[in-house]
């Protein structure tokens, strides 16, 4: 039998998602209590780089057994504070949470004010307020002329196309918090690709990078001269979407086992 987890996570105590050696992650404290718990490991649905955040996330495992009713609360009980498992969802077998994604969400936040209690959770940006927001506009919305990413991909990695399909990108400005927030959703991203973008955006919008030079390098498949790579801590995942789970927003910890909806996978 197998089940997906929908958890989210506070990123800045880890190494990312993915389990490397020596380091702390979050598929290492995820699998260590499913260990207690289940005695299963588990295979999640993308990476998220160091000090990156989820507020949705799916990973899935396989048990011989229906889990306990209470599995999400000794799950939750065992978890650390800052990794929190929403729900339990019965699929279909040969159901994966990585290559059944057919998009992924990410929202980028950038404190244009220093706030002492989002230090972990947004970018503070000390002249987010002298930005140009019609080019910060312009720029995110030039990425959905195109499909090759090469110019927004990291070095050194074993991505073997750097072709997304780009659905929605653009920014959003929050008066009452005084933030920016970037929101982008594709079917998939390279190594790095959203806060190269958010780098790209922030040089545009402060005159430091022209919008014809990165129309350019996005035609000739180059990498910027000037590139910027966001710091990770404003960086969310969210909005994971599956043809076969209904979206939910996550409010409720260890919901009742009667509650938990269990689609399943269509085969047809």
């Amino acid at each position: 039998m197998r089940y997906f987890l929908e958890l989210a996570y506070n990123g800045t105590q880890y190494n990312g998602y993915q389990e490397q050696p020596g380091q702390p992650t979050i598929q290492r404290a995820v699998e260590g209590a499913l260990d207690l718990v289940l005695q299963q490991p588990t295979v999640g649905c993308g990476r998220t780089d160091a000090g990156v955040h989820a507020l949705q996330y799916y990973a899935h495992f396989d048990v011989e057994t229906t889990p306990p009713d209470n599995a999400l609360y000794r799950l939750n009980r065992v978890l650390p504070k800052d990794i929190v498992v929403y729900r339990l969802l019965a699929v279909a077998p040969d159901a994966h949470a990585r290559f059944d994604a057919t998009s992924r969400s990410y929202r980028y936040v950038i404190d244009a004010v220093r706030n002492p209690f989002r230090q972990d959770t947004a970018y503070h940006c000390h002249y987010a307020k002298s930005l140009d927001l019609e080019l910060l506009q312009a720029a995110a919305a030039l990425l959905l002329d195109y499909e090759d990413f090469t110019t927004f991909c990291k070095t050194k990695t074993d991505t073997k196309t750097k072709l997304c399909d780009l659905y929605e990108s653009h920014w959003t400005f929050e008066a009452e918090a005084q933030q920016l927030i970037y929101h982008v959703r594709a079917n998939r991203f390279l190594r790095g690709m959203i806060r190269l973008i958010v780098g790209m955006c922030l040089n545009v919008a402060k005159g430091n990078l022209g919008l014809d030079t990165v129309r350019e390098a996005l035609d000739t498949q180059t990498t910027l001269k000037r590139a910027l790579s966001a710091p990770p801590q404003g960086l969310f995942l969210l909005d994971i979407r599956y043809d076969y789970i209904t979206p939910t927003q996550a409010t409720v910890l260890a919901m009742p086992e009667d509650q938990v909806q269990r689609p399943q996978k269509n085969t047809q």
